[in-house]
């Protein structure tokens, strides 16, 4: 009897132990959360975001499973990405309905002239501080109306914006394996109903980094494509076995295109004295700390310009959203300076990867981005022409039946073409 209750507290010791060994410590949860009554009854939302997802991507690459799921379900042509096409503006706009000038991400460096202060996507104390943060992101949006949420990263997922975190999310890292996220993801939609978030965000970020480290057109990003295609067909039949009927979006923040890094720009130097300066390889923009110094220095940049465009900001193409009465947060440079692709600025000693993005995405058609959904919400079999991404907010909020009042850039145009009626 002895030697039975030996082995027997032997094995709840080991389960005890292998238990918490597989507690997942790195997931945030906050407290004292549930879905109301009426959001339980609601339906579900996976939105995935493959970082640059080039709008042709799928069928250049042969991503059969994401073609058969775009072909039972919506596809559009493609997406227009706000300008700059870049990461953190447009991860935000998705989410906000908001031009990157209207929520204050402009850029994924910029200055803030009334802060004094640079904003930049790889300083995490930064990226954190909600007070940069404009708009009502759709988690916040949910969580004010007692539906939980949930992120497995996402732009901006970590900063409490108006005072609210997502009820589960994670600080970004490269390091945890697909299978664990997706199991992360059933983890979630196993949840009781009153536990359970209908709006779970997902991201991607590996066929980004090989199309700017290898080219849009290269075998390591054909098999980052490939990669996402499996994974994303892995998820969607992991959830299927939940016996929930979710709705999937997925989506891009930008295409990739080839530049020319044989034959870079030389960057203008400015006066420190006179103009702070922020930016990459594909727009650079000068903060005067004089208004009176702007028109001198632009002159001269006009005359010296060979390779790029210079813009005073009242002067931006109105198109872009990027200029004055566009500045709501006061975060746009007083001067820009842009490349004409596929030309590029050499910045400071920055390698010149050959892939970028950030061009203007109604000239440079690389830059546009891969829009597809399926699920019970949607339209079947369905093809639309290009739309611009800021018409995303409103596809969510209405399948989720969230209700919002702040002004957004998005319409409804998207939304009533895709959603089953």
């Amino acid at each position: 009897m002895k030697l039975y209750l030996t082995i027997l507290l032997f094995f709840t010791i080991c389960l005890s132990a292998f238990s918490q060994a597989t507690v997942d410590t790195n997931q945030h949860i906050t407290p004292g959360r549930t879905n109301s009554p009426k959001q339980q009854k609601k339906p579900y939302v996976i939105m995935i975001s493959v970082d640059g997802m080039r709008y042709d991507y799928m069928d250049r690459y042969k991503a059969n499973h994401l073609l058969a799921l775009s072909n039972a379900g919506v596809r559009a042509e493609s997406m227009i990405p706000s300008y700059p096409s870049v990461t953190f503006p447009n991860h935000y706009t998705l989410v906000t309905g908001l031009y990157p000038s209207h929520h204050g991400i402009s850029q994924n460096d910029f200055y803030a002239p009334v802060r004094q202060q640079f904003y930049g996507m790889s300083k995490k104390d930064i990226v954190k501080d909600s007070s940069w943060y404009g708009g009502t992101p759709l988690w916040v949006l949910a969580e004010q109306q007692k539906m939980l949420t949930a992120s497995y990263y996402w732009v901006a997922s970590e900063a409490a914006i108006k005072g609210v975190n997502l009820s589960y999310y994670y600080k970004y890292n490269t390091k945890t394996p697909i299978e664990s996220r997706i199991q992360t993801v059933v983890n979630w939609l196993k949840l009781p109903p009153e536990k359970r978030p209908h709006l779970i965000t997902f991201y991607f970020p590996e066929v980004d980094h090989d199309g700017h480290t290898y080219g849009p057109e290269s075998e390591e990003t054909k098999k980052s494509v490939q990669f996402i295609d499996e994974s994303v067909y892995k998820l969607t039949q992991a959830v299927k076995a939940t016996g929930l009927d979710v709705n999937f979006i997925l989506v891009s923040d930008h295409g990739m295109t080839k530049v020319d890094r044989e034959h870079p720009i030389n960057l203008p130097v400015a006066d420190s004295t006179k103009f702070k300066v922020s930016g990459d390889g594909i727009l650079v923009e000068w903060y005067a700390n004089n208004k009176t110094d702007i028109e001198p220095a632009y002159q001269k940049l006009k005359r010296e310009a060979v390779g790029y465009d210079v813009y005073l900001k009242k002067d931006m193409p109105a198109r872009l959203h990027f200029g004055t009465a566009d500045d709501w947060h006061n975060t746009i440079g007083d001067i820009l300076l842009i490349p004409i692709w596929p030309k590029i600025f050499q910045y400071g000693t920055h390698k010149i990867n050959i892939g970028w993005h950030g061009f203007d995405p109604y000239v440079v058609k690389d830059m546009h981005a891969t829009f597809i959904a399926w699920g019970p919400a949607f339209n079947q079999h369905l093809k639309i022409p290009a739309f611009q991404n800021v018409d995303v907010f409103p596809v969510v909020t209405r399948i989720l039946g969230l209700n919002y009042s702040e002004k957004i850039d998005g319409t409804n145009a998207t939304a009533d073409k895709i959603l089953m009626k």
